[in-house]
């Protein structure tokens, strides 16, 4: 995205540095042209209508254009693809905190393959943050009590500045990291190292120790819907209103279940709010994803992922 985001910013340097020269060569033009030594009164003047309709069309087309591009770049940015790598990211004071799909965590630093298409699920433990990677070009703010996204492609190996673009505190300043860009063959012996096991399987022990299993059941008969296959699909709820089952839907129904009831069921779920950790939560949702198929972004990834789908069902059964 860097390069369509620095044509635009470029585009509106030219746009507004050519205003700006046209204005001053017109003001030194006529501060000489009609300069007056003696003192006389002004004349009303008309003016010119072909004038001021081509002082009035020519920016509109240029405002709108301006607009279009910038529209097809922010729709690009807010749209992750697919197959898009995914990582848990929580922001507190004042550090990151990132945990990938495949289990790997780390403070204040991203290891990721070049090349790849990486998505951020992010949330903050306390206070608004934002993450800003300058060279990506990409900044979003990370809010308590909800997910915000973002993603990015790096093209490039190399180490790269992670700031916090929001004043959250004190020793906000000092809220920094590092992404750092790999080769293919040096990120896959990067992620051999130590690792917990993949983020969806520990959301599924999570799953089974809060008791979760005894209500969502897969054969339809829990009080609770059953998740199999939920994640991306529609839900109708209980006041007619239809919505489709995302990270925050997840979130929001392990957290306030009795703000959107799914319909058919009753409001006999308790809430989990002050019992999760944000950790917690993060594998809690990449354990519903996994149960309908949805993909991490590589190949290991998916074949956790599928892992997971195929213990949670023995679960449920």
């Amino acid at each position: 995205m860097a390069g369509n985001v620095d044509a635009l910013f470029i585009f509106l340097l030219i746009v507004t540095g050519m205003v700006a020269l046209l204005i001053f060569v017109c003001l030194l033009f006529f501060a000489a042209r009609y300069r007056q030594r003696a003192h006389v009164h002004a004349e009303q003047i008309e003016g010119s209508t072909p004038l001021e309709l081509t002082w009035s069309i020519i920016p509109l087309f240029v405002f709108l254009a301006i607009f279009a591009w910038g529209a097809v770049i922010y729709f690009k940015e807010r749209t992750p693809p697919r197959d898009a790598a995914e990582v848990y990211v929580v922001a507190k004071q004042w550090m990151w905190k990132l945990e990938h799909a495949e289990g790997q965590r780390e403070i204040n630093e991203l290891h990721i393959p070049v090349g790849r298409d990486v998505k951020l699920i992010m949330t903050s433990q306390d206070v608004i943050h934002s993450f800003y990677v300058p060279a990506f070009r990409i900044k979003q703010d990370v809010l308590p009590g909800r997910y915000t996204t973002a993603w990015f492609r790096a093209t490039k190996p190399g180490i790269y500045h992670l700031f916090c673009a929001e004043y959250c505190g004190t020793q906000h300043s000092g809220m920094i990291g590092s992404i750092v860009v790999l080769e293919p063959a040096q990120y896959e012996a990067w992620m051999s190292g130590g690792s917990t096991g993949p983020l969806s399987v520990t959301g599924e022990k999570v799953f089974a120790e809060l008791g979760c299993v005894t209500c969502h059941r897969s054969d339809a008969q829990g009080r609770g819907p059953n998740l199999q296959g939920v994640f991306g699909k529609p839900v109708l709820l209980q006041d007619g209103r239809t919505l489709v089952a995302d990270e925050n839907y997840i979130r929001e129904s392990i957290l306030d279940p009795g703000a959107k009831i799914v319909n058919g069921y009753k409001p006999v779920m308790p809430t989990f709010q002050g019992l999760l950790s944000e950790e917690q939560l993060n594998a809690l949702v990449a354990y519903v994803k996994s149960l309908s198929g949805a993909k991490p972004g590589d190949g290991s990834g998916k074949a956790n992922a599928d892992a997971a789908a195929a213990q949670g069902s023995q679960v449920n059964e």
